[in-house]
């Protein structure tokens, strides 16, 4: 149900309060650490074959972007925007099949999440050297999907699961593999520092 254009933005801006209330630009631990080459999920190998455009390799990398004030309320924005109207539903349940990553209109599953924020942050400036998509282990030991946002301040996460942005530290996720930061449709493995990942999520 679509809410109201009026009360969806007063619920976006005392979101968008709350989570600014926080301490959001504290010194980060630091980011995550890369350690080798990572095969790609086969949802996003299938989704790179569907939008060749996408995955192409980057110029460069712009390096990590200066988290601004702007850029603090425009990730808090968008993560609470997508969150609040996309419905969590399974590929299952859409379309049939076990994987299957794209672009979601009303309804989609973790990545579809991912994905969605990922494009609004590049319509909106970010660099996509900066967006990586990040496949982690939950502490229940299912896999899921996050956007991490690389930044002068830390690895920042949007997650579908939660509408506060986080420093990758402050999660309670195991980082296992994500995006090259220059070549999108490759992966690279991940050690952040906190625990052994000894698994790989294929899905």
């Amino acid at each position: 149900m679509t809410l109201p254009k009026r009360l969806a933005q007063v619920l976006l801006t005392a979101a968008i309060a709350i989570a600014a209330a926080t301490p959001s630009f504290a010194m980060p631990a630091g980011a995550m650490r890369v350690i080798g080459k990572a095969s790609p999920p086969i949802g996003h190998y299938e989704f790179c074959k569907n939008y060749a455009s996408e995955c192409k390799p980057l110029r460069g990398d712009a390096g990590p972007a200066a988290l601004t004030e702007d850029k603090w309320r425009t990730l808090l924005d968008v993560n609470y925007t997508v969150n609040t109207e996309i419905t969590p539903m399974t590929d299952q349940e859409l379309y049939g099949v076990e994987e299957y990553w794209t672009y979601p209109t009303t309804a989609g599953d973790c990545e579809d999440f991912v994905l969605l924020k990922r494009r609004m942050l590049m319509q909106k400036g970010f660099d996509a050297s900066d967006l990586l998509i990040t496949v982690v282990l939950q502490p229940s030991g299912e896999g899921h999907a996050v956007l991490t946002v690389r930044t002068d301040r830390g690895d920042y996460v949007l997650d579908n699961m939660r509408n506060k942005v986080l420093l990758w530290t402050d999660t309670e996720y195991t980082y296992l593999k994500r995006q090259d930061n220059v070549d999108p449709s490759r992966w690279v493995k991940l050690q952040d520092g906190r625990a052994i990942a000894v698994g790989s999520v294929s899905q």
